[in-house]
């Protein structure tokens, strides 16, 4: 199979091609990525020289040269996105601009080069928020869309526009919506990564509002895999949501990480909360483990202690990423290829 991987730099795109090349390794991917602040060469360093790896540095916008390098390919995994809440507060087009008008400059490439099987991956806050009180519902498959910021409406706008090409062109696309994803090379601005490396660095973690906004956690490698069994069983046309199994408010999870590293609650700083802050999400992964058997295999606790021990192993990486040293491998990188 030869697959073209868009946003293939960032944090679940980059595990994904590991995950796959290493599973696969007789598959062929293309890594599409524009390399924007979150887009890393360098978490894809042990696979520069593979030889069916290959990278293109681009924007999902330009459509020539996205049919250029999709021509031959069997499919497209469309990761590309910005997915910051907080950035799309302060800058709602970018949102925009990437996940809609992208999505849809991928989907018309898809569909003129005659209908390429086109997965898309979204995510569980389109749906909006649960509450604290109800802790019996869950998001699902048929979940009513209510997304609340700028970054959850936009990937609802692409959810709908992938959902249209299959009605009314026919593309073979499936959908996943996943909850939210941790482990090795997330971008430090994320609340885990950044909890881990001010802790590291001795510093106060920020603890928005009350703390008791719920999450579902579910390891990067987890959703790996349940990409991996809807590419390749899901029913063509569905949606399938993919969590955890793992709740937890951001008090627990901070703790978790504080006790983790052998600090206390005297390291959290509580800070004025962010707008819109969606108070619960919860998914109910049913369809997709019953239809194609797929659940997490990485328990919370167990993946909070990989995490941790990754980014004490991988201090090089996450100061890098800080202070944008990065950049200097893709030139490096650029010039050797």
């Amino acid at each position: 199979m030869k697959m073209l991987v868009t946003g293939g730099a960032g944090f679940i795109g980059s595990n994904f091609i590991h995950y796959i090349l290493n599973k696969y390794p007789d598959y062929d991917v293309i890594n599409f990525d524009k390399l924007t602040y979150a887009g890393n060469l360098e978490n894809l360093k042990e696979l520069e020289d593979h030889p069916n790896y290959h990278f293109v540095k681009g924007d999902i916008l330009n459509s020539e040269l996205l049919e250029h390098v999709a021509k031959d390919v069997d499919i497209i995994v469309h990761f590309a996105a910005e997915s910051h809440v907080d950035r799309s507060v302060l800058d709602p087009f970018a949102f925009i601009r990437t996940n809609v008008l992208g999505t849809h400059t991928l989907l018309e490439v898809a569909r003129k080069l005659g209908n390429k099987r086109f997965h898309h991956v979204s995510t569980d806050e389109v749906f909006g928020s649960l509450s604290l009180e109800e802790p019996d519902k869950a998001f699902h498959e048929e979940s009513p869309y209510d997304p609340r910021s700028p970054y959850s409406s936009s990937k609802a706008a692409s959810d709908h526009l992938v959902r249209a090409y299959y009605h009314t062109f026919g593309l073979p696309i499936t959908i996943s919506n996943c909850s939210n994803n941790y482990g090795p090379y997330h971008f430090p601005e994320k609340v885990i990564p950044l909890f881990i490396t001010n802790l590291m660095e001795g510093k106060k973690v920020p603890l928005y509002g009350d703390g008791k906004n719920v999450r579902d956690w579910i390891h990067v490698l987890d959703h790996c895999s349940a990409i991996d069994v809807i590419i390749h069983k899901g029913k063509i046309g569905h949606t399938y949501v993919v969590g955890g199994n793992s709740e937890k408010s951001n008090f627990e999870l901070t703790m978790a990480i504080l006790e983790n590293m052998g600090m206390g609650e005297e390291m959290i700083d509580y800070v004025k909360d962010r707008p819109g802050h969606d108070r619960r999400y919860a998914i109910r992964p049913h369809k997709i483990k019953a239809e194609l058997g797929w659940q997490p295999t990485i328990g919370f606790d167990d993946g909070i202690r990989r995490t941790i021990q990754w980014y004490a192993e991988h201090e090089a990486w996450w100061q890098g990423v800080k202070t944008g040293d990065y950049l200097k491998y893709y030139d490096t990188w650029y010039n050797k290829h």
